[in-house]
C-alpha cells in the first residue's frame, strides 16, 4: 500500500458543505483528495485519477450511490499501481435501514457509515478499510505486543494466541482500529453490536471485562477506562 500521503481518495457528496468539510478533514489527515458532487462526475473522476478508496454518498441527484458502485465495478479499473484490485468503497449516507446496508455491501461496498458521523471515527474506518484491502501482510493491527489479524480472524499477545469469542474479537478489532482514541459506550454498541439495546450500555462493560481477562492478564494494561466517557486501548508507555 502507498504511504498515507500518497493515498488518493474520491469524496462523492452532493451537499457542498459536507463535501468541503470531508475534503478538508481528509487532507489534514494526510490523504490526497478529489471531489465530485454527482454520480456521473464520480465516474468521470474514477476514469481520470488512480484511486485508493471512494467515499460515496448514496443519495445523489442523478445516479444513486448503488448505481455508481455497479458502474465502477463494471469498469474493472485497477486502483493505484501498487494495488491492482478493485477500488474499495465506503458508503456515507443518512439512510440507515438494514436493507440499504445489505444492498450496499452485496454490491461490493467495504463499509457503511451513517450520517451524522464523527470525523475521527470516519478517518479511522477509512484507514481500516485500506489496511484490510491492501493485501499487505505487514498491515496487521498492532498495539504494543498485541497483534490482530482481521483477515485470519486471530489475535495474539506477546506471541501467545488469544481465544476470543466472535463478539470479543469484534470488540478488540474496534478498539485497536481506534487505538489511542477514547470511544464511547454508545459508539461501541453501534459498531460492535449494531444495536442500541435501548441505551443500556451494560453489555459493553461486561464484554470489556471479558476482554481484559484475556489480554491484560499478566502483561501491562492496555484497555483503560475513561470515566464518564468510555474506553481507550493504548500501548504501554516506553
Amino acid at each position: 500500500m502507498t504511504a498515507v500521503g500518497e493515498v488518493n481518495l474520491l469524496v462523492v457528496d452532493d451537499e457542498s458543505t459536507v463535501r468541503e468539510l470531508l475534503c478538508a478533514a481528509l487532507r489534514h489527515a494526510g490523504f490526497a483528495v478529489v471531489a465530485a458532487g454527482t454520480g456521473q462526475e464520480a465516474l468521470d473522476r474514477a476514469r481520470e485519477v488512480p484511486l485508493d478508496l471512494v467515499l460515496l454518498d448514496v443519495m445523489l441527484p442523478d445516479l444513486d450511490g448503488f448505481e455508481v458502485i455497479r458502474r465502477l465495478r463494471e469498469q474493472h479499473r485497477p486502483v493505484s499501481a501498487s494495488r491492482p484490485g478493485q477500488v474499495p468503497v465506503v458508503f456515507l449516507t443518512a439512510r440507515d435501514a438494514t436493507q440499504d446496508k445489505i444492498e450496499g455491501l452485496v454490491l461490493g461496498g467495504d463499509d457503511y457509515v451513517t450520517k451524522p458521523f464523527d470525523l475521527q471515527e470516519l478517518i479511522a474506518r477509512i484507514r481500516a478499510v485500506l489496511r484490510r484491502t491492501s493485501g499487505d501482510p505487514a498491515a496487521l493491527l498492532r498495539v504494543g505486543d498485541l497483534e490482530l489479524d482481521a483477515d485470519g480472524v486471530q489475535a495474539a499477545r506477546a506471541g501467545e494466541p488469544l481465544r476470543l469469542s466472535p463478539t470479543e474479537f469484534r470488540l478488540l478489532h474496534y478498539l485497536m482500529t481506534n487505538a489511542g482514541r477514547t470511544v464511547s459506550k454508545a459508539q461501541i454498541l453501534q459498531r460492535v453490536w449494531d444495536y442500541d439495546f435501548n441505551g443500556d450500555t451494560g453489555i459493553v462493560d461486561t464484554y470489556i471485562s471479558y476482554l481484559r481477562r484475556k489480554i491484560d492478564n499478566g502483561g501491562p494494561k492496555l484497555v483503560h477506562t475513561v470515566h464518564g466517557v468510555g474506553y481507550v486501548l493504548r500501548g504501554p508507555k516506553p
